[in-house]
């Protein structure tokens, strides 16, 4: 998974703080997932009791040793199956809802709550509107240039870009700090960016996303648990993906809910063509570096 910085947005664009997108899991569970129901003895004789031969202890000042990673080949397949999908759709659309948490002046997380109605086409266009409670905006990407409007400011920066969706998604983090709650899905090949540097991976069980039957899977990568639930129609689309940051302090989480999903969806060329509001002043997109000297 890629690892995205929490960034300022420059001059009004947006203010807001978006956490190292990278993804871990809860292992706490496990025990009571995985465990194997225990052969009873008959009734007529007694049951015998294994000895129980203790664990030895960790020397004193030694920290207990971690549990022993585990990659399940289904979680594995599940999320490659997912990823196929994704893949394949020459065009798509979909809403996220996202929540975030960042921490306030006095130190305490508080959630912050967005919708993003994101059109993408293949290799090279893409078009997302942010509302919500982080700063909202609206972006544009026509495979030449990548334009953001911030409407509450009534300014907008457009800048030259690569010419696939990509090699933008990294570009435009860089070049402005803006990132995209459902980055991961926009991918070519979203199995290969969840994937990377995975350590741990396994199927939790059946549940339920908005009444639509899926599979929860967790998985472990370096300094994030993350979660992901892909419904096991047809589609085996995602539904929600839930990330906590292991290395951050009081361990942030963000969570993202998928709806509304079209995978063949009739998008115009000018529907991915940014056309400049009347009076809106233009500024220059500020890289996160940059934001952080100001």
């Amino acid at each position: 998974m890629p690892i995205e910085q929490m960034a300022l947005i420059n001059k009004g664009f947006a203010r807001m703080l978006v956490q190292s997108i990278l993804l871990t899991v809860l292992v706490l569970a496990l025990p009571a997932l995985g465990g194997t129901q225990e052969v009873q003895a008959p009734a007529s004789a007694p049951a015998k009791e294994a000895p129980q031969t203790p664990e030895p202890a960790a020397p004193p000042g030694r920290p207990e040793p971690a549990p022993a990673p585990i990659m399940e080949p289904r979680a594995l397949d599940l999320l490659k199956r997912m990823s196929a999908t994704l893949g394949a759709a020459k065009a798509l659309t979909y809403r996220s809802r996202s929540t975030v948490e960042v921490p306030a002046k006095t130190g305490q997380l508080i959630t912050l709550f967005a919708t993003s109605d994101v059109a993408l086409e293949r290799p090279n266009k893409l078009r997302v509107h942010v509302t919500g409670e982080v700063p909202n905006f609206e972006f544009y990407y026509n495979g030449t240039n990548i334009a953001a409007f911030a409407p509450k400011n009534h300014v907008y920066s457009v800048a030259s870009a690569p010419d696939t969706i990509d090699a933008m998604l990294k570009f435009v983090m860089d070049k402005s700090g803006i990132h995209f709650a459902s980055a991961d899905v926009m991918y070519s090949d979203p199995y290969t960016m969840l994937t990377k540097d995975l350590t741990s991976a396994f199927v939790v069980g059946p549940a339920a996303v908005d009444g639509l039957p899926c599979e929860h899977l967790a998985f472990m990568g370096p300094r994030v648990n993350w979660e992901i639930w892909i419904d096991t129609g047809k589609s085996a689309l995602p539904r929600r993906l839930v990330v906590t940051y292991t290395d951050v302090q009081n361990f942030p989480r963000f969570l993202v809910e998928f709806a509304d999903w079209n995978l063949q969806p009739k998008l115009a060329a000018s529907h991915f063509v940014f056309k400049k509001p009347s009076n809106a002043k233009q500024i220059e997109f500020s890289s996160p570096t940059e934001q952080k000297a100001q």
